[in-house]
């Protein structure tokens, strides 16, 4: 079957956008095939510094013929009715049919389409597609066209089957020819199918699969590294990021001078990464950063990359030297010195400055230091330190490393070694692959600055949105749920319910990846005056195990029965029923047993909640499933004689008690009512 070659070629397209493109591309293409009838084999999408890509394989040469039948009005309808009906079929009342349902003749308007040419449509698609393309940010670049592209677009290659499907797009007309490298290979390829385009770039130095060219970088600097006796320093987003900016990759080799080797690595290591896109290498033997960097240039040079590392080298001096300028002046003054600059830094208008946040940060990370065993002097001096290095000139010039430097000056300065790790870890975890902080006076810090946003932004009403979180709140949550989990901290939030719930929210989201279900933890939550999350996560656990048994489901069909009976007498009597039960009224056997099975596990649950047993609670709960299923099985709740009837539906009422102390099982999926 016939296939689709596109090539969007342009000026360099930023490597942020290429994959979000190449999806972009991929999903609008597929949507107008499918809307149009139009069933294919395969597609992949691809994209680089300069050409966007999409090859589409085993599509049909045509549309399939179309017979559709329309149902229309009666036979003897209004005249206008019938005119509508035959305009909006396209057909006459000559070319309609007469049907009888057996309550009457009607219209049935038959519509034959013929299938037309497939680079027909092609060519109707391909140009909406490119219209829709969602770039993050695009540009018109010639007078009187008013479309939009990502930068200017210079050619489109398409090819059906080996021919050009004609189109145009913002004064750019479709053909079937594609340039290779910029400045490797000159002249114009002709292409007509995917195969001979690959084959064909390659040829004129153009890596078109991303992954592949990220795999010849990967492989071509841990080979140049291992040459200078080095290791490459993995940079995975850094490769993402280079992976996109060129299309021939050539590793090379530079040198960092060593006037900057007692530059803090993270300086070394940002501003290469940051600035001018270099990885880092380690020196093995030592464990610490190599006076070596690796560049990828986008080039082959007759000299063999001299004059490219030449002037590489001259850059990075340049940026290097304003580095350690910056860190020199830095180390002038004293990092407790910088906390009243912090007065000049708005944090928020509704919140106050950085100095009054550090402040509340401060007092809120001595009462939690003092709940979780680390020295409340050490957290407070910490807090009010943390954000003092956001008015050094190094921080100034690289944000991303605010903390860090925090730490080198209050080393610098010869505070407490805690003291020092608390102010740069106290941004942890930033992100879901960043570890989280692991010493106390780190966490008592971190807590408390993740905790004082919450609070202070949801009091100021700035909330999350479905649309927004420009104050990173949701990050923020999840930071405080897994620092209080992976270092098992036993501290009550005390949290208002509003945000309490958006904690549980989040929760849910953080657990997801572990398997445990989101409705467990409403059933736990739906209890009240739970804010304890390893609590929390231990008893839903041991509640999730627990729905996996045979005892576990029986019990839950069990529980769903009498919460339904209960849930449709209730509000037929007007009234909820409490449990209390006339034990003097219970007339069946199974209800007997019932009751004084309830009895003694009430108090067991309870125990074993108190002990945070849960295994043990559950077992309890177990024990439920044979006297509920007898009940059912044996007992009639609506009783003729008034009294058993409700004496039977408080005995529901207890079973339904009973087994809140676990939770709330009406949230359970399964379960509800």
């Amino acid at each position: 079957m016939p296939d689709l070659l596109l090539e969007l070629f342009s000026e360099e397209i930023p490597a942020r956008m290429q994959a979000g493109a190449a999806r972009d591309l991929d999903r609008l293409v597929v949507g107008g095939l499918s809307d149009r009838g139009l069933l294919f084999e395969g597609i992949k999408a691809f994209a680089g510094p300069r050409r966007l890509t999409l090859a589409v394989s085993g599509l049909p040469a045509k549309q399939a013929d179309v017979k559709e039948e329309r149902k229309g009005p009666r036979v003897g309808a209004p005249e206008k009715a019938i005119e509508g009906f035959l305009r909006g079929a396209g057909v006459t009342l000559d070319q309609c049919q007469k049907q009888n349902d057996g309550k009457g003749e009607f219209y049935v308007a038959v519509i034959e389409r013929e299938g037309r040419e497939t680079a027909a449509v092609l060519a109707e698609i391909l140009p909406e597609v490119m219209a829709k393309l969602p770039w993050p940010k695009s540009m018109r670049w010639k007078p009187g066209v008013t479309a939009r592209w990502v930068r200017p677009l210079h050619s489109i290659l398409c090819t059906f089957d080996g021919e050009v499907v004609p189109f145009g797009f913002a004064g750019v007309s479709s053909g079937r020819h594609t340039l290779g490298h910029r400045f490797l290979s000159p002249g114009k390829i002709e292409v007509r199918r995917f195969d001979d385009y690959a084959a064909a770039l390659k040829k004129a130095h153009v890596v078109l699969e991303a992954e592949e060219r990220a795999a010849i970088i990967f492989e071509n600097v841990k080979q140049a590294a291992f040459i200078h006796g080095l290791d490459l320093i993995s940079d995975e987003g850094l490769l993402a990021e280079v992976r996109g900016l060129v299309e021939w990759p050539v590793v090379l080799i530079g040198t960092i001078e060593d006037q900057f080797m007692d530059l803090p690595p993270e300086i070394l290591q940002t501003s290469m990464r940051t600035h001018q896109k270099y990885f880092a290498l380690r020196d093995p033997k030592t464990g610490k950063m190599a006076n070596r960097f690796a560049l990828v240039a986008n080039m082959v040079a007759e000299d063999g990359g001299k004059e490219i590392v030449a002037g590489n080298e001259r850059v990075l001096r340049a940026r290097l030297f304003d580095a350690k300028f910056f860190w020199d002046e830095d180390r002038k003054r004293s990092l407790e010195s910088r906390v009243a600059d912090l007065k000049g830094i708005v944090f928020h208008a509704k919140l106050g400055t950085q100095y009054e946040r550090v402040e509340r940060i401060a007092k809120l990370a001595g009462e939690i230091a003092a709940r979780i065993g680390a020295d409340p002097k050490k957290a407070e001096r910490a807090a009010r330190l943390a954000k003092a290095d956001l008015t050094s000139g190094v921080v100034g010039e690289f944000p991303e490393l605010q903390g860090v430097m925090g730490r080198y000056y209050a080393l610098h300065d010869k505070e407490d070694a805690d003291v020092a790790d608390a102010i740069r870890d106290h941004y942890k975890p930033v992100g879901p692959s960043d570890a989280v902080p692991s010493g106390k006076t780190s966490i008592a810090v971190a807590l408390a600055d993740k905790l004082d946003a919450l609070t202070g932004f949801f009091a100021a009403g700035e909330k999350p949105t479905g649309s927004g979180d420009p104050f990173a709140l949701r990050r923020a949550a999840l930071g405080v749920i897994r620092i209080l989990l992976e270092n098992k901290l036993r501290l009550p939030l005390a949290l208002s319910d509003e945000l309490l719930s958006f904690i549980a929210d989040r929760l849910k989201v953080a657990l997801r990846e572990k398997g445990i279900r989101h409705d467990l933890i409403d059933a736990v939550f739906a209890l009240g005056g739970e804010d304890d999350l390893v609590r929390l996560v231990a008893r839903v656990e041991a509640l999730q195990a627990f729905l996996k048994t045979d005892d576990g489901v029986n019990l839950l069909a069990g529980y769903k029965r009498a919460a339904n009976i209960l849930k449709a007498e209730e509000k037929k009597d007007g009234k909820i029923f409490s449990g209390k039960i006339d034990e003097n009224k219970l007339t069946d056997p199974a209800e007997k047993t019932l009751f004084a099975v309830l009895q003694t596990a009430k108090g067991q649950i309870s125990a074993a909640l108190q002990k945070e047993d849960f295994a043990a609670a559950m077992r309890q709960m177990a024990g439920l499933r044979v006297p509920v299923d007898g009940f059912f099985e044996n007992v009639k709740v609506n009783a003729e004689d008034a009294k058993i009837r409700e004496n039977r539906l408080h005995l529901l009422a207890a079973l339904r008690g009973v087994i809140h102390q676990i939770g709330d099982f009406s949230k359970i999926e399964g379960g509800s009512v």
